[in-house]
């Protein structure tokens, strides 16, 4: 396979789709390709991107994240809700590389299934986010994520999503 590659995220719709190399994205452009802002934003790096199949990103966490300061008290624990937003986004930016006029859509949640959580996230983890594409057409992606800490897994789900025009 040939060597990592920086791409700006306009150029990757004009990459033909059976391109075998992979694509990472540093944070200004993943900011370019999704919408979502801190502290909404829980995807810091993608370190490989295969055109509408695969997709792997990052999420550093840090003991300044603001949802430690009450979920728990003594005891942080990043919410898994979190980590399926994380699963969510890095498929939203793989889905987006695809649309064109991604300025005038937002991708929306239509579906979380079979959600599990199996390993507490806690500061100074990093949180490995795998999103496999198992359904893709034009509007709406079925995708498979699993989160994982190191080589444990720490949460995985099956999530639908949906293009939407944003309103005026």
């Amino acid at each position: 396979m040939a060597s990592d590659e920086q791409l700006h995220p306009t150029a990757l719709a004009e990459r033909p789709e059976n391109s075998p190399q992979k694509i990472s994205l540093d944070i200004t452009q993943i900011q370019a390709i999704l919408p979502h802002r801190y502290p909404f934003l829980p995807i810091d790096r993608v370190i490989e991107m295969e055109r509408m199949k695969r997709i792997v990103a990052i999420k550093n966490v840090t003991a300044n994240e603001p949802f430690f300061s009450g979920h728990f008290p003594g005891y942080p624990i990043m919410p898994g809700v979190l980590m399926i937003e994380a699963m969510a986004q890095a498929g939203g930016a793989l889905l987006l590389t695809e649309i064109p006029d991604r300025d005038k859509r937002l991708m929306v949640f239509t579906g979380i299934e079979k959600a599990k959580f199996r390993k507490p996230v806690t500061p100074g983890d990093q949180l490995r986010i795998e999103v496999e594409v198992l359904v893709w057409r034009t509007t709406a992606v079925k995708m498979q994520g699993r989160a994982f800490v190191g080589d444990k897994a720490a949460c995985e789900a099956t999530l639908s999503c949906q293009l939407v025009n944003r309103p005026a």
